[in-house]
């Protein structure tokens, strides 16, 4: 294919997940799962587009991955998070060991001989499995306008944004050990070695983050970037920049830019938030679009079905059992949550981006059984996809634990620093014009100052005497008077 076809193909597939994405959105399916499905139905059991090899697919996945995590972290509120950081911290960390105990005993139990497994295999698959897919959870709770009781937004976000580190350093932990034939004939010796890995990827992929956090808040503060795209491209670099560090000295990469994402955003003096959060909301969108169309090239349907119905029992295991057990367990202590809060907890361990790539690991090592956990893991994504993603919101209604949430504020591209106070917005109405049709007549409240007027497609420069009309929007900032 020359260059210009490619660009073509390019051009074509991205209008072509525009489109499944708006159909999707209308009647609530993950786009995820229509980005997997456009993909499969590209690849070589479809329309006969070659796919790339595993080993390319892995990297650039890899990449992917990192600017989401980075992404997650930017924008990811420490005051909205505290009071829930405790459990949400523990549901990535303690509550994804406990589901890949839970997962991968039982299929050992179910399934014992059924695949050419060691005793360590469904392990490997249940850490796989593992994580929570945090831009499929983000879009659906947050794209719909709902709100969750309970203070469960903050803490899923929280969860779903951080367990992907955690679920990766035990499946490549595990791919390293079944990849070696000394340590997976020593079950006992691996583990115990695994877990000194564990925590010192924990310990190395923290440093790295902290540090790198630290280190652009200074660099923030003391090189003056023009305009908003350049500082979103010079937090890129620092972000990958922690990925890579914390590779070298093998640690937790995953972590350590989520870490530094993190930092960044609560920490920095971050210039021009709004247009940051906005280039990287819309290079997310575009890593997720190229990386399940590639994952779903790579997808083999004529393979999958072998595996089906073993693929649709770990499923329910996982879904049904395991997931909602380990969240139970590792939410015990706190009382503040209903009991139906936790189940509607463990119902949003949706998989996607996470599990695809993770499987990628064993199959390019060449670990034995690789290939059924590639599609299995297919499965039970696309399963995943389709039941846990579309009823998720009718799962919240259903337990009273959403409420409509209020109309977003709408502030024409505007920006202040928080210490001002807050931007709101408000619509004239013939009530507001009761006393008298100036903007003076609003006898606005104290610290309450109204900043710009749209009428139609015009803006107005607010003052005292300006006549007002029915239906024109009103910008104001609420915050601290000396008068």
């Amino acid at each position: 294919m020359t260059s210009g076809g490619f660009l073509l193909l390019v051009a074509i597939l991205i209008f072509i997940a525009i489109l499944v994405t708006k159909v999707g959105a209308r009647f609530g399916v993950p786009s995820l799962l229509l980005f997997l499905l456009l993909g499969m139905l590209l690849g070589p059991d479809g329309l006969g587009l070659e796919s790339v090899d595993y080993e390319t697919a892995q990297h650039f996945g890899h990449l992917a991955m990192t600017v989401i995590l980075f992404t997650a972290g930017l924008q990811t509120s420490v005051k909205e998070t505290t009071p829930v950081m405790r459990p949400g911290f523990l549901l990535s960390s303690v509550g994804i060991i406990l589901t890949i105990l839970f997962t991968g005993g039982l299929i050992l139990l179910c399934f014992k001989g059924s695949f050419h497994y060691t005793v360590l295999g469904p392990f490997l698959l249940a850490a796989i499995l593992s994580p929570t897919d945090s831009h499929t959870v983000h879009s659906i709770l947050h794209g719909k306008r709902l709100r969750l009781r309970e203070g469960l937004a903050p803490m899923i976000d929280l969860e779903s944004g951080s367990n992907d580190p955690m679920g990766l350093s035990i499946t490549l932990i595990l791919v390293q050990i079944l990849s070696n034939a000394q340590l997976a004939s020593r079950p006992g010796a691996a583990l115990l070695t695994g877990f000194g890995l564990l925590l010192l990827q924990i310990a190395v992929g923290t440093a790295v983050g902290l540090a790198v956090g630290y280190g652009a808040r200074w660099l923030l503060d003391k090189i003056k970037l023009s305009g908003s795209t350049l500082n979103a491209i010079f937090l890129l670099s620092i972000g990958l920049f922690a990925n890579g560090l914390a590779d070298l000295l093998h640690g937790n990469d995953l972590l350590a830019i989520y870490i530094a994402g993190l930092q960044i955003s609560n920490r920095a003096n971050l210039r021009g938030r709004k247009e940051v959060n906005s280039f990287f909301d819309g290079i997310t969108w575009l890593m997720q679009l190229a990386m399940f169309l590639m994952l779903g090239l790579l997808a083999r349907p004529t393979r999958m079905l072998p595996m089906l119905l073993p693929a649709v029992a770990i499923a329910l295991i996982l879904f049904f059992v395991a997931r909602p057990a380990s969240v139970l367990l590792t939410l015990l202590p706190f009382k503040k949550f209903s009991f139906r809060a936790k189940i509607f907890t463990s119902w949003v361990g949706i998989k996607g981006t996470g599990p695809i790539l993770f499987t990628l690991f064993p199959v390019v090592a060449g670990v034995e059984g690789a290939a059924d956990i590639l599609n299995i893991v297919f499965v039970i994504t696309l399963l995943s996809l389709l039941l846990q993603g579309m009823t998720l919101l009718p799962m919240a209604k259903a337990l009273h634990l959403s409420y409509e949430e209020d109309p977003r504020t709408e502030t024409f591209g505007m920006e202040i620093p928080e210490e001002m106070g807050m931007l709101r917005d408000h619509t004239v109405t013939e009530d507001d014009l009761a006393m008298g049709s100036t903007l003076r007549d609003l006898a606005l409240p104290h610290g309450i100052r109204v900043v710009m007027v749209r009428r139609g497609e015009r803006f107005l420069v607010p003052h005292g005497s300006m006549s007002l009309e029915v239906g024109d929007r009103l910008v104001i900032i609420m915050g601290e008077s000396d008068d």
